[in-house]
Protein backbone atom coordinates (compact mmCIF):
# COMPACT_ATOMS: atom_id res chain seq x y z
CA UNK A 1 0.00 0.00 0.00
CA UNK A 2 1.57 3.30 -1.08
CA UNK A 3 1.72 6.47 0.98
CA UNK A 4 -0.94 8.21 -1.13
CA UNK A 5 -3.48 5.47 -0.45
CA UNK A 6 -2.69 5.48 3.28
CA UNK A 7 -3.15 9.25 3.40
CA UNK A 8 -6.56 9.05 1.74
CA UNK A 9 -7.68 6.34 4.16
CA UNK A 10 -6.57 8.46 7.11
CA UNK A 11 -8.47 11.49 5.78
CA UNK A 12 -11.64 9.40 5.37
CA UNK A 13 -11.32 8.02 8.91
CA UNK A 14 -10.84 11.49 10.35
CA UNK A 15 -13.90 12.80 8.44
CA UNK A 16 -15.97 9.83 9.61
CA UNK A 17 -14.96 10.36 13.25
CA UNK A 18 -15.76 14.07 13.00
CA UNK A 19 -19.20 13.34 11.54
CA UNK A 20 -19.93 10.86 14.31
CA UNK A 21 -18.84 13.34 16.96
CA UNK A 22 -21.01 16.02 15.32
CA UNK A 23 -24.05 13.70 15.31
CA UNK A 24 -23.45 12.87 18.96
CA UNK A 25 -23.20 16.56 19.82
CA UNK A 26 -26.37 17.31 17.87
CA UNK A 27 -28.29 14.51 19.59
CA UNK A 28 -26.94 15.67 22.92
CA UNK A 29 -28.04 19.24 22.21
CA UNK A 30 -31.51 18.05 21.23
CA UNK A 31 -31.78 15.95 24.35
CA UNK A 32 -30.65 18.84 26.55
CA UNK A 33 -32.71 21.54 24.81
CA UNK A 34 -35.39 22.86 27.17
CA UNK A 35 -38.05 25.20 25.78
CA UNK A 36 -39.44 27.93 28.07
CA UNK A 37 -43.26 27.99 27.89
CA UNK A 38 -46.26 29.43 29.69
CA UNK A 39 -49.25 27.26 30.56
CA UNK A 40 -52.85 27.57 31.66
CA UNK A 41 -55.17 25.15 33.39
CA UNK A 42 -57.87 23.26 31.51
CA UNK A 43 -61.33 23.69 33.03
CA UNK A 44 -64.73 22.05 32.70
CA UNK A 45 -67.95 24.01 32.54
CA UNK A 46 -70.52 25.64 30.30
CA UNK A 47 -69.29 27.73 27.39
CA UNK A 48 -71.75 30.46 26.42
CA UNK A 49 -71.52 31.81 22.90
CA UNK A 50 -72.63 35.46 22.88
CA UNK A 51 -73.84 37.66 20.06
CA UNK A 52 -73.43 41.43 20.03
CA UNK A 53 -76.16 43.78 18.85
CA UNK A 54 -75.84 47.54 18.59
CA UNK A 55 -78.36 50.29 19.21
CA UNK A 56 -78.77 53.79 20.61
CA UNK A 57 -79.91 55.33 23.85
CA UNK A 58 -82.89 57.61 24.40
CA UNK A 59 -84.52 59.17 27.48
CA UNK A 60 -86.79 56.77 29.30
CA UNK A 61 -89.54 59.40 29.14
CA UNK A 62 -90.01 62.90 27.69
CA UNK A 63 -92.55 65.65 28.25
CA UNK A 64 -93.00 68.50 25.75
CA UNK A 65 -93.23 72.13 26.87
CA UNK A 66 -96.12 73.61 24.91
CA UNK A 67 -96.88 77.35 24.81
CA UNK A 68 -100.37 78.74 25.36
CA UNK A 69 -99.88 81.50 22.79
CA UNK A 70 -97.03 82.53 20.48
CA UNK A 71 -94.79 85.38 21.53
CA UNK A 72 -91.32 86.82 21.94
CA UNK A 73 -88.82 85.37 24.43
CA UNK A 74 -88.08 87.99 27.09
CA UNK A 75 -85.91 85.90 29.41
CA UNK A 76 -84.53 82.38 29.16
CA UNK A 77 -83.76 80.80 32.53
CA UNK A 78 -82.23 77.50 31.36
CA UNK A 79 -80.18 75.94 28.58
CA UNK A 80 -79.92 72.47 27.12
CA UNK A 81 -78.57 69.97 29.64
CA UNK A 82 -79.82 71.77 32.73
CA UNK A 83 -81.63 69.74 35.37
CA UNK A 84 -84.99 71.18 36.46
CA UNK A 85 -87.80 70.26 38.79
CA UNK A 86 -91.51 70.37 38.13
CA UNK A 87 -92.84 73.98 37.94
CA UNK A 88 -89.36 75.52 37.67
CA UNK A 89 -89.40 78.66 35.50
CA UNK A 90 -88.06 77.95 32.03
CA UNK A 91 -88.69 81.27 30.25
CA UNK A 92 -90.91 84.36 30.10
CA UNK A 93 -92.63 85.49 26.90
CA UNK A 94 -94.23 88.71 25.73
CA UNK A 95 -97.54 87.86 24.06
CA UNK A 96 -100.60 89.85 22.91
CA UNK A 97 -102.29 88.62 26.09
CA UNK A 98 -99.45 89.80 28.33
CA UNK A 99 -96.51 88.08 29.99
CA UNK A 100 -96.51 84.29 29.84
CA UNK A 101 -94.44 82.25 32.29
CA UNK A 102 -93.20 78.94 30.84
CA UNK A 103 -92.67 76.25 33.48
CA UNK A 104 -91.31 72.70 33.55
CA UNK A 105 -94.08 70.06 33.37
CA UNK A 106 -91.95 67.51 35.26
CA UNK A 107 -88.52 66.81 36.77
CA UNK A 108 -85.78 66.08 34.28
CA UNK A 109 -83.22 67.45 31.84
CA UNK A 110 -83.87 70.26 29.37
CA UNK A 111 -83.34 69.11 25.75
CA UNK A 112 -84.23 70.34 22.26
CA UNK A 113 -84.35 73.99 23.37
CA UNK A 114 -83.50 76.08 20.30
CA UNK A 115 -84.76 79.59 21.09
CA UNK A 116 -82.85 82.57 22.48
CA UNK A 117 -83.85 85.87 24.07
CA UNK A 118 -85.56 88.07 21.47
CA UNK A 119 -86.70 85.17 19.27
CA UNK A 120 -90.32 84.79 18.22
CA UNK A 121 -91.69 81.35 19.08
CA UNK A 122 -94.81 79.49 17.99
CA UNK A 123 -97.27 77.44 19.97
CA UNK A 124 -97.58 74.85 17.21
CA UNK A 125 -94.47 72.88 18.18
CA UNK A 126 -92.83 72.10 21.57
CA UNK A 127 -90.78 74.98 22.98
CA UNK A 128 -88.43 72.33 24.48
CA UNK A 129 -88.53 68.84 25.99
CA UNK A 130 -87.98 67.69 29.55
CA UNK A 131 -86.28 64.29 29.49
CA UNK A 132 -86.07 61.77 32.30
CA UNK A 133 -82.43 60.56 32.19
CA UNK A 134 -82.35 58.78 35.57
CA UNK A 135 -82.77 55.69 33.45
CA UNK A 136 -82.28 55.37 29.71
CA UNK A 137 -84.17 53.49 27.04
CA UNK A 138 -82.08 51.34 24.72
CA UNK A 139 -83.40 50.78 21.22
CA UNK A 140 -82.23 48.00 18.88
CA UNK A 141 -83.34 46.76 15.46
CA UNK A 142 -82.67 43.05 14.85
CA UNK A 143 -83.46 40.28 12.39
CA UNK A 144 -86.16 37.70 13.08
CA UNK A 145 -83.50 35.10 13.90
CA UNK A 146 -81.76 37.35 16.45
CA UNK A 147 -85.14 38.39 17.90
CA UNK A 148 -85.63 34.77 19.05
CA UNK A 149 -82.64 35.14 21.40
CA UNK A 150 -84.39 37.76 23.56
CA UNK A 151 -86.74 37.20 26.47
CA UNK A 152 -88.81 39.90 28.12
CA UNK A 153 -87.56 40.94 31.60
CA UNK A 154 -84.22 39.21 30.99
CA UNK A 155 -81.19 41.11 32.31
CA UNK A 156 -78.28 41.46 29.86
CA UNK A 157 -74.91 43.21 29.83
CA UNK A 158 -74.50 46.39 27.83
CA UNK A 159 -71.47 48.57 27.14
CA UNK A 160 -71.52 52.32 26.52
CA UNK A 161 -68.40 54.49 26.26
CA UNK A 162 -66.25 51.57 27.51
CA UNK A 163 -68.33 51.20 30.68
CA UNK A 164 -70.49 48.19 31.48
CA UNK A 165 -74.09 48.32 32.70
CA UNK A 166 -76.99 45.94 33.16
CA UNK A 167 -80.19 46.41 31.21
CA UNK A 168 -83.61 44.78 31.40
CA UNK A 169 -85.50 43.85 28.24
CA UNK A 170 -88.81 45.76 28.35
CA UNK A 171 -90.32 45.19 24.90
CA UNK A 172 -89.90 42.77 21.98
CA UNK A 173 -91.52 43.83 18.73
CA UNK A 174 -93.92 41.36 17.15
CA UNK A 175 -94.13 43.12 13.78
CA UNK A 176 -91.23 44.18 11.53
CA UNK A 177 -90.60 47.86 10.84
CA UNK A 178 -90.26 49.46 7.39
CA UNK A 179 -86.79 47.90 7.00
CA UNK A 180 -87.99 44.39 7.85
CA UNK A 181 -86.30 44.42 11.28
CA UNK A 182 -87.84 43.93 14.72
CA UNK A 183 -87.59 46.55 17.49
CA UNK A 184 -86.13 45.53 20.85
CA UNK A 185 -86.30 47.91 23.82
CA UNK A 186 -84.46 47.73 27.12
CA UNK A 187 -83.92 50.01 30.11
CA UNK A 188 -80.71 50.69 32.04
CA UNK A 189 -80.16 52.75 35.22
CA UNK A 190 -78.41 56.09 34.72
CA UNK A 191 -78.39 57.74 38.14
CA UNK A 192 -75.01 59.39 37.51
CA UNK A 193 -76.17 60.72 34.14
CA UNK A 194 -73.12 59.35 32.29
CA UNK A 195 -75.16 57.79 29.48
CA UNK A 196 -76.20 60.53 27.08
CA UNK A 197 -79.12 60.36 24.61
CA UNK A 198 -78.03 59.09 21.21
CA UNK A 199 -75.06 57.12 22.55
CA UNK A 200 -74.18 53.96 20.60
CA UNK A 201 -74.51 50.99 22.92
CA UNK A 202 -73.53 47.31 22.60
CA UNK A 203 -75.59 44.52 24.12
CA UNK A 204 -74.43 40.90 24.41
CA UNK A 205 -77.09 38.21 24.28
CA UNK A 206 -76.45 34.46 24.79
CA UNK A 207 -76.74 32.65 21.45
CA UNK A 208 -75.60 29.11 22.27
CA UNK A 209 -74.52 27.12 25.32
CA UNK A 210 -72.16 24.13 25.35
CA UNK A 211 -72.78 22.31 28.63
CA UNK A 212 -70.11 20.49 30.64
CA UNK A 213 -67.47 21.28 28.06
CA UNK A 214 -63.71 20.89 28.34
CA UNK A 215 -62.51 24.49 28.01
CA UNK A 216 -59.00 25.62 27.05
CA UNK A 217 -57.60 29.06 26.27
CA UNK A 218 -58.02 29.76 22.57
CA UNK A 219 -54.32 30.70 22.50
CA UNK A 220 -53.39 27.08 23.29
CA UNK A 221 -55.00 25.65 20.13
CA UNK A 222 -52.99 25.51 16.91
CA UNK A 223 -53.65 24.14 13.44
CA UNK A 224 -51.48 21.69 11.54
CA UNK A 225 -52.45 19.94 8.27
CA UNK A 226 -56.11 20.96 8.76
CA UNK A 227 -56.17 19.38 12.23
CA UNK A 228 -56.25 21.01 15.66
CA UNK A 229 -53.80 20.29 18.50
CA UNK A 230 -52.76 21.40 21.96
CA UNK A 231 -49.63 20.62 23.98
CA UNK A 232 -50.33 19.15 27.41
CA UNK A 233 -47.43 19.40 29.87
CA UNK A 234 -46.71 16.19 31.82
CA UNK A 235 -43.51 15.54 33.79
CA UNK A 236 -41.86 18.59 32.20
CA UNK A 237 -42.59 17.31 28.70
CA UNK A 238 -44.99 18.75 26.13
CA UNK A 239 -47.27 16.01 24.83
CA UNK A 240 -48.95 16.83 21.52
CA UNK A 241 -52.68 16.01 21.66
CA UNK A 242 -55.12 16.08 18.77
CA UNK A 243 -58.42 17.78 19.64
CA UNK A 244 -61.74 18.59 18.00
CA UNK A 245 -63.06 22.13 18.39
CA UNK A 246 -66.70 22.36 19.44
CA UNK A 247 -67.10 26.14 19.73
CA UNK A 248 -64.92 29.21 20.24
CA UNK A 249 -65.91 32.29 22.21
CA UNK A 250 -63.21 34.95 22.11
CA UNK A 251 -60.47 33.79 24.48
CA UNK A 252 -62.04 30.41 25.37
CA UNK A 253 -62.55 27.29 23.25
CA UNK A 254 -64.55 24.14 23.97
CA UNK A 255 -62.79 21.00 22.75
CA UNK A 256 -63.05 17.21 22.67
CA UNK A 257 -60.01 14.94 22.93
CA UNK A 258 -57.59 13.29 25.33
CA UNK A 259 -57.50 16.37 27.56
CA UNK A 260 -59.18 16.70 30.95
CA UNK A 261 -59.91 19.38 33.52
CA UNK A 262 -56.82 20.18 35.58
CA UNK A 263 -54.34 19.52 32.77
CA UNK A 264 -51.85 22.26 31.94
CA UNK A 265 -51.78 23.31 28.30
CA UNK A 266 -49.11 25.47 26.64
CA UNK A 267 -50.35 28.96 25.71
CA UNK A 268 -47.05 30.57 24.65
CA UNK A 269 -43.98 28.93 23.16
CA UNK A 270 -45.73 26.08 21.38
CA UNK A 271 -44.46 27.11 17.94
CA UNK A 272 -40.98 25.85 18.86
CA UNK A 273 -42.19 22.56 20.33
CA UNK A 274 -42.34 19.03 19.01
CA UNK A 275 -44.00 16.04 20.62
CA UNK A 276 -42.35 15.19 23.97
CA UNK A 277 -40.13 18.29 23.97
CA UNK A 278 -38.69 19.11 27.37
CA UNK A 279 -40.11 22.35 28.73
CA UNK A 280 -39.51 24.83 31.51
CA UNK A 281 -42.81 26.31 32.66
CA UNK A 282 -42.55 30.08 33.19
CA UNK A 283 -44.98 32.24 35.08
CA UNK A 284 -46.97 34.69 32.95
CA UNK A 285 -47.26 38.38 33.66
Amino acid sequence: MNKKTISMILILLIALLAACNQDEDTNKDEEERVVPVETAEVTEGDLVIEKSVYGRTAPSATAPIMLETPGEIDTLEVENGDQVEEDDLIATLSTPAGTQNVRAPRDGEVVNLTGAAGDMVSNEEPFALIADMHSVKLEFSVTAKVRELFEKEATLDVTARDKEYEAEITAIGSMPNDTGLYEIEAEAPNEDGEILPGTVIEMTVPEKRIEKAIIVPTASVFEENDESFVYVVKDNKAMKQKVTIQETQSDKTAIEGDVKAGDQVVVTGQLTLTDESRVDVQEGE
